[in-house]
């Protein structure tokens, strides 16, 4: 969950601007306690965007505990050191500072945007909220109340619970069969100490990732990195997960509920970051299903049938394990038809691969498109982490349109032989389906 309480700051977002991707220079700062922060600096506007994350997120949840980081990621602004609630986001909105954090599955993640006049207390703050968060009592019940009403909705909405239906039946046994939010019973359980043990057990400056952006040099961001971070452990809990694969390839399953439409996820293995095949796939994907109405997918189940509004695919490479999934909704009635056509488009790309044709529009989307991204401080800080993260390297930024370039027409047939094989496929639906056969 992010719980973002801070407002005031819409003059500030709309004065964020970025130089052209083709002129983004990254530098490796490293501080003078070691912690490493990949800059690009932009002095159009006074701006600085800060995002970090620590590697493990929900995934490192105690047993029972489902929803714990989530839950200190809405608690991390509601009062550090000696500032209460109150006084601690009062004190970020009187200089228009926005702080704000997110679990998800792999990882724990912060935001901080500031002015450049006010980047020292900003940095100050941030590392209140880190090294000196109060868990107060009252913060505690206040964000557990916000996180179960939200998970009310949640198990009301067709589109979350076949998404949970889905993740907890490929992944039975594993922390990533369990949602990120958690479900109302382990909410209800967690307790301070085990909040304070997820901190201390993930914020740790041998598991952190750094990206900055914006209004700052090098040499001026340094001692900053020691004012918010420096004050961390060395080294973070040791977090064992086992690699997993999904289970239950080739099953279908229903959720019943009376509503007029119903909701479908399918999905399979899928493949790593790392993977050398990662960019064909990424290709093939955009031609079967990511690439919105230039996609086989929204042709044949749209454009062609009328069967759905939207469909979509996806790659999602996890930390421990790769999924390529996606979704529909469509009328009742409607819904084993909608499956067909899905596992035959899968199958034909599968077996005649994708034209030339195809090939060079995905191409000149996905380059074409990639600039977009780099539109703000803010999105550049995120991109700097996510690039960490996946271990890219620094000079990923200029060489990732050339990789997409490389792909060949054989690339994403060979890639597409691997992948797209339909009968892996699991299936969830939920809504009043008719003429489907349940396994």
């Amino acid at each position: 969950m992010n719980i973002v309480k801070m407002m005031g700051m819409a003059a500030l977002l709309l004065a964020i601007t970025v130089t052209p991707a083709g002129a983004v220079e990254v530098q490796r700062v490293v501080s003078d306690k070691g912690i490493v922060a990949w800059l690009v600096e932009d002095h159009t506007n006074p701006i600085i965007s800060t995002s970090f994350a620590f590697r493990g997120g929900a995934i490192a949840d105690p047993q029972n505990k489902a929803g714990t980081a989530n839950m200190v990621s809405g608690l991390l602004d509601e009062g550090a050191g000696d500032m209460r609630s109150y006084e601690f986001q009062k004190a970020l909105e009187d200089k228009a500072i926005r702080l704000s954090f997110d679990a998800n599955r792999d990882t724990f993640s912060g935001n901080l945007r500031t002015l450049g006049e006010n980047r020292d207390f900003a940095f100050d703050m941030l590392r209140l909220a880190l090294t000196q968060p109060r868990l107060d009592s009252e913060p505690i019940e206040r964000i557990r109340a916000q996180i179960l009403a939200g998970l009310a909705r949640e198990l009301q909405d067709p589109n979350n619970v076949a998404g949970r239906k889905w993740m907890a039946t490929a992944f039975p046994a594993h922390p990533y069969g369990t949602a990120v939010s958690g479900t109302p019973e382990s909410v209800r359980s967690i307790d301070r100490k085990d909040l304070h043990g997820f901190i201390e057990g993930r914020f740790a400056r041998d598991n952190l990732i750094i990206g900055v952006s914006g209004d700052i040099t090098a040499e001026h961001l340094k001692p900053l990195l020691d004012k918010a971070f420096g004050q961390l452990p060395e080294k973070a809990a040791p977090l064992a997960v086992a690699s997993t694969t999904p289970a239950a390839a080739g099953t279908l399953l229903v959720e019943h509920r009376d509503i007029p439409q119903s909701v479908v996820v399918f999905g399979k293995a899928g493949i790593a970051r790392k993977d050398p095949d990662w960019y064909a796939a990424y290709i093939m994907n955009y031609i079967l299903g990511g690439g919105g109405f230039n996609s086989r997918l929204m042709e044949q189940v749209r454009e062609k049938r009328g069967l759905a509004y939207s469909v979509s695919t996806y790659l999602q490479p996890l930390d421990y394990g790769a999924l390529m999934a996606g979704g529909v909704a469509t009328q009742n009635d409607r819904v084993a038809q909608s499956i067909e056509v899905i596992r035959e488009e899968w199958r034909r790309l599968r077996e005649d691969g994708p034209t030339n044709e195809e090939l060079n529009n995905a191409k000149t989307y996905l380059t074409g498109s990639f600039p977009l991204q780099l539109t703000s401080t803010n999105a550049i800080a995120g991109i700097l982490v996510s690039i960490q993260l996946d271990e890219l390297g620094i000079d990923y930024l200029d060489r990732r349109n050339g990789l997409i370039e490389r792909v060949t027409l054989d690339d994403v047939k060979r890639v597409a032989q691997r992948l797209l094989d339909p009968a892996q496929l699991s299936w969830v639906v939920v809504g009043n389906p008719a003429g489907l056969t349940v396994n």
